[in-house]
């Protein structure tokens, strides 16, 4: 059964067990899954209104880019686990003879790179989301800021989660250019997470507070 079909119980008590996954990379995904879920959710509570009409047209716009984004991160819980599967899988071939050795080595470092990709996919995704969250402010029903900030802090979170994944792996990538693109590229999208959740977080805090 695929994690993202089981209960909500049912996955967390996999993932409090002590199997080694889903782990952390599969519990970032689901934070951005409820991120992009509640952004959109924000979104539909604002086009639901016609005292917002006004911002009918950005709240849309929201719900139409998180929405593809909440499936893509509902898909990563898997892709993520999958992804440690294979390594896994990888490092328990067998090692007798140079012909076996070669064979796992190459298996290992292949595996290696999807674990990279799959966290750096999340990431990116998470960064997307975090960019529609910032786009609706001032242009929400400011009935739901406090869910507009937990989406902002889930997908902030996934961001993180995702790139210390991506950073636990990155020293098993063997292609010095892939290697390079992830850590150049996960650093700039880390920094844009980090402004994009600040920006949204000090306006939600004053439509909250004053």
């Amino acid at each position: 059964m695929k994690l993202i079909d089981m209960k909500v119980n049912e996955y967390l008590d996999v993932l409090a067990s002590d199997a080694p996954a889903p782990g952390g990379g599969s519990a970032a995904a689901l934070c951005g899954a409820q991120g992009a879920g509640l952004v959109a959710m924000v979104g539909g509570q604002t086009v639901s209104k016609a005292r917002f009409a006004e911002h009918h047209e950005i709240a849309q716009k929201a719900i139409d880019g998180c929405m593809p984004i909440y499936s893509a991160l509902t898909a990563q819980v898997d892709k993520d686990t999958d992804a440690y599967n294979l390594v896994a899988a990888a490092f328990k071939m067998p090692k007798e003879t140079d012909d076996e050795k070669a064979e796992r080595k190459k298996a290992i470092a292949d595996a290696t790179l999807v674990a990279t990709e799959v966290p750096f996919e999340t990431l990116r995704l998470a960064v997307e989301a975090l960019e529609y969250a910032e786009s609706i402010i001032g242009h929400y029903n400011t009935n739901c800021a406090s869910d507009l900030g937990v989406g902002s802090m889930n997908l902030h979170t996934c961001a993180h989660g995702a790139w210390l994944n991506v950073l636990i792996n990155l020293g098993g990538v063997k292609d010095e250019e892939k290697a390079a693109h992830f850590s150049e590229e996960g650093k700039r999208l880390i920094e844009k997470a980090d402004a994009l959740n600040a920006k949204v977080m000090e306006t939600v805090n004053k439509d909250i507070i004053g």
